[in-house]
């Protein structure tokens, strides 16, 4: 098979961290490789080099097959927020469409069109900045798979993309020849796609071919081989530390060799592999919970005329683990702003102790964003006025227990200032150690941290309160599969009641009792089971569904042939009586000549040769035949029916 791409010698750092350091590694025609590693060592670095964005610290060579084309989807897509989508795919697409014909260029639009459509982005003149970041994020991927690229560079695709894009996405991979190479976090989608795992690790590239599973057990395996490898390399260096103290006085060349070596084996005896991980122990335990969590009563919220929740009722209960899930756009963020009092100034409420309406007979009203019940220290109902701003209105009661805590980590991340440190941000360092920021970042700004890494200690801040009730929204966003899985592990203990918003499907199936699907248009259905079981009972329904499609498509079809075939045994059992029969043979005689006589005529009219009166009275007489001919043709039809 063709190389693809070719790297050698390429290095990263900044400052005194080393990312990586003289790696290379080859990617074959068909190979379709996840990359992983921790976060903060350099897998977005490494794909903006190979896309250009920036530059190798050692030189070294990255070399692509020539005349293939090759697609790059990054982070953050780049675009013009007054174009609408379909005019910002094409800018995008500008080095794909040149110089193409107008032929190709329609059947390319054409594409643009049809991925845009698989990823629900039903209206091509919309502007980009309308658009939330998971639709932001499914343009970018239209544009891409547009282009029909031979080789695909990928970071963290399924980021904001909800759980049906990531389906289609991983459905079109899955089937599609291109070869791949990409940063994911998503362990199902990198197992459906992926024949190859490319690891970074300790500055230094490893291969596996296989699933996730095999590169846990093969990784595990190498691990154990390089510790055993530094424990024989320990005995050595025992056996030579003898001889060194028992012949301290030799200094023969031999004897310099070896005492060259014995160095050498010292370093070696040193490296013993470790691999710092996220500790959750600090962590543990949660505030007291008490009986009441968040009961909500016929809530309803309108976003101008859409509605995303209609009469939504139900009592959250202590300890269950709840997973949400839904498309971009279906109000699972407003959902979780609402059980938490964290609205915006679009809407307006009224707030009471005890007596829903008591605020609205005094006529109090309160902006939304002047108060955030997020630690009440009493039971809150909040009732909401009918009418209220131009836009927002929500309506129905909800009640929050005493002793409800919350910790709400949003989807949006943390806001901090661009001068803050780690250290100003949490000011305590021995947690800060146990989230893998040592001492020399502590006063790194945190701006200058990794996606990742601004995640983990937005993560710390919010587990470090101890909360009781703990709702997060897209937590699974741009942290590393080693601190998801010790995420994973904390959450099934956590001692206390847990909402999730994730797109993860491996996080929803180890954490949640049950999920709450918002179907669209303010339904909310309560599934019982995990989101695996959840997709099997929808394929099972569809699939039912279809089937009795079918079967009625069947029964219609087949009653039609009945009628069909009944409709031709009576015209065999009735026949024409004389009289019929008579007209009958009469009316094709007078449409052969009916149609003799127009073609006559016009061929008359054509010559050219007719007076103007004689053309008159011809093109009226078409007229009459056409009229005669159509009643005679009528009336035929009847007569053949039977």
């Amino acid at each position: 098979m063709a190389s693809y791409l070719q790297i050698e010698n390429i290095s990263k750092s900044y400052g005194h961290k080393v990312l990586f350091e003289k790696i290379g590694f080859n990617i074959n025609e068909g190979d379709k490789i996840a990359l992983i590693a921790p976060n903060g060592t350099g897998k977005t670095s490494l794909m903006r080099i190979l896309a250009g964005k920036d530059k190798s610290d050692s030189g070294g060579k990255i070399m692509f097959l020539k005349d293939i084309r090759i697609a790059f989807l990054e982070q953050e897509y780049e675009f013009d927020g007054e174009k609408s989508i379909f005019d910002q795919v094409m800018t995008g697409s500008a080095e794909f469409t040149k110089g193409l014909d107008q032929e190709h260029l329609w059947e390319y639009e054409r594409r643009v069109v049809k991925f845009l459509t698989n990823f629900n982005l039903k209206d091509p003149d919309q502007k980009m900045k309308e658009l939330s970041g998971g639709e932001v994020k499914r343009v970018a991927l239209a544009q891409m798979l547009a282009s029909e690229a031979e080789f695909l560079i990928m970071d963290e695709p399924t980021n904001h993309l909800d759980i049906d894009a990531i389906e289609f996405l991983e459905n079109y991979l899955s089937r599609s020849r291109c070869t791949l190479l990409m940063v994911t976090h998503d362990r199902y989608f990198l197992d459906r796609v992926c024949n190859t795992i490319m690891e970074m690790d300790h500055g230094a590239i490893y291969t596996y071919r296989g699933n996730y599973q095999n590169y846990l057990e093969k990784r595990e395996e190498r691990i154990a081989n390089y510790n055993a490898e530094t424990d024989k390399v320990r005995n050595i260096l025992r056996r030579e530390l003898e001889w060194i103290r028992s012949t301290p006085c030799a200094r023969t060349g031999k004897a310099r060799y070896r005492i060259n070596a014995f160095y050498d084996l010292k370093d070696r005896a040193d490296q013993v592999y470790t691999q710092k991980q996220v500790s959750m122990e600090a962590m543990k335990g949660a505030t007291r919970l008490g009986t009441k969590i968040i009961d909500c009563k016929d809530l309803s919220f309108y976003y101008g005329d859409q509605c995303y929740l209609d009469k939504f009722t139900y009592n959250f209960q202590r300890y269950e683990k709840v997973g949400i899930v839904g498309r971009n756009g279906a109000g699972k963020s407003t959902f979780l702003n609402i059980l938490t009092g964290n609205y915006t100034d679009d809407m307006v409420m009224t707030v009471s102790d005890g007596d829903p309406t008591a605020s609205q007979k005094s006529g109090e009203m309160l902006r939304l964003s002047d108060h955030h019940p997020t630690h009440p220290d009493t039971p809150v109902t909040a009732s909401v006025v009918e009418k209220s701003s131009s836009r927002g209105i929500l309506t129905g009661t909800i009640e929050r227990g005493e002793s409800l805590k919350i910790g709400y980590y949003h989807q949006s991340g943390m806001s901090f200032n661009p001068e803050d440190t780690v250290l100003d941000i949490v000011n305590d360092t021995w947690l800060l150690n146990r989230f893998l920021f040592p001492h020399e970042m502590l006063n790194n700004k945190v701006e200058r941290l990794s996606g990742g890494e601004k995640r983990r200690l937005y993560l710390l801040t919010i587990l470090m309160q101890k909360p009781n009730l703990l709702i997060l929204d897209e937590p699974t966003n741009d942290l590393d599969i080693v601190t998801l899985n010790i995420l994973e592990e904390y959450l099934k203990e956590f001692s206390g009641s847990l909402i999730i918003v994730s797109h993860d499907r491996h996080f929803l199936d180890k954490l949640c009792d049950h999920l709450f699907i918002f179907c669209g248009d303010g339904l909310v259905k309560d599934f019982v089971g995990s989101y695996s079981e959840y997709r099997e009972f929808i394929k099972e329904y569809e699939a039912e569904q279809k089937s009795k499609e079918r079967a009625a498509e069947k029964t219609m079809k087949a009653e039609k042939e009945t009628v069909e075939k009944n409709r031709k045994e009576e015209q065999k059992k009735r026949k024409l009586t004389y009289k019929e029969q008579k007209e009958l043979e009469q009316i094709e005689k007078d449409l052969e000549s009916l149609a003799q006589e127009k073609k006559e005529l016009e061929e008359k009219i054509s010559g050219g040769s007719l007076a103007f009166d004689q053309l008159q009275e011809a093109s009226v007489r078409i007229g009459k035949i056409i009229e005669e001919t159509d009643e005679k043709e009528f009336r035929w039809l009847e007569l053949t029916d039977f």
